[in-house]
């Protein structure tokens, strides 16, 4: 409730100031007072828990997705992202058809489905909304695209040596606070409900926090500029081109399209779908 009325303050005073200074809203040019369609970023931990982040959970405070228990959090969870009427669901996968497979095998009783987030939200909303696919858009970063291209005949280049280093992380003031941080998100998932977790992970300072661990501290703060440069070229640059391959998928004026992601690039998509006039960004919290 608190979130709902700082909004509708902030949305109130800016239409305040429009009308007082009789200046234009930027959407009278941008949008035309056409309808867009809304997008609802779902940030989700990895169920699976493929260890690929930086940050590793202890297997004590891992979940167990497929128990009695977490099976009915999850369908409360469902039904709270299902307020949202998603007509086309996207998730984390650069290739879904793995995950398509897997839920013809669970539909006909020859398969488990996967732990994944992906299937255990995004399969069952495509199901439960009997829609026709999901789609995936993850994508890779320029700089692994440029780190592979590389040769042994041709001389190293700043791009390779900036890649050969791992620029992420330390051992300074924030990131060890950023590590007290995470272990309590960690006790968060392990003993609150899925929607409460969800509801934590997805509200804005918790989202926007998370991403000032990569510009906090650690190598970031490096003496020239490999440590901006190496942000820029891998994860914002990864997450700019998740953001256009949902720009690419064929949709409409009237779609509600659900994002689900894992809640470090909702960070930035938040920020991205609220800037662009393209899209109206619906808040997992006001739903």
């Amino acid at each position: 409730m608190k979130t709902i009325l700082i909004s509708l303050l902030l949305s109130f005073s800016f239409i305040s100031i429009i009308a007082q200074s009789n200046l234009k809203d930027p959407d009278e040019f941008l949008r035309k007072g056409e309808k867009v369609p809304k997008v609802l970023l779902v940030g989700s931990f990895h169920f699976n828990y493929p260890s690929l982040d930086a940050h590793k959970i202890s297997e004590e405070k891992k979940i167990n997705i497929y128990s009695e228990k977490r099976q009915k959090e999850l369908q409360e969870l469902l039904n709270y992202i299902s307020k949202f009427k998603p007509t086309k669901i996207v998730v984390e996968s650069r290739n879904t058809s793995k995950i398509l497979e897997n839920w013809k095998e669970y539909k006909k009783s020859e398969a488990e489905l996967s732990a994944s987030e992906s299937s255990q939200i995004g399969m069952r909303l495509v199901d439960r909304f009997a829609l026709d696919t999901i789609y995936g858009a993850d994508a890779r970063p320029l700089m692994l695209d440029l780190y592979e291209k590389r040769t042994s005949e041709k001389p190293q280049n700043y791009v390779d040596s900036i890649s050969d280093r791992h620029h992420f992380g330390g051992d300074d003031k924030f990131m060890r606070r950023y590590n007290e941080f995470y272990s309590y998100k960690d006790k968060v998932e392990y003993k609150n409900t899925l929607l409460e977790t969800f509801k934590y992970m997805n509200s804005d300072k918790v989202l926007d926090r998370g991403f000032g661990d990569y510009i906090s501290g650690g190598q970031f703060l490096s003496e020239k500029m490999e440590g901006p440069d190496a942000l820029s070229m891998f994860w914002m640059n990864r997450n700019l081109r998740i953001f256009r391959k949902i720009q690419k998928i064929n949709y409409n004026q009237n779609d509600r399209i659900l994002v689900i992601f894992g809640a470090g690039h909702v960070s930035i998509l938040k920020w991205l779908f609220k800037c662009t006039p393209e899209f109206e960004l619906v808040k997992f919290n006001e739903l």
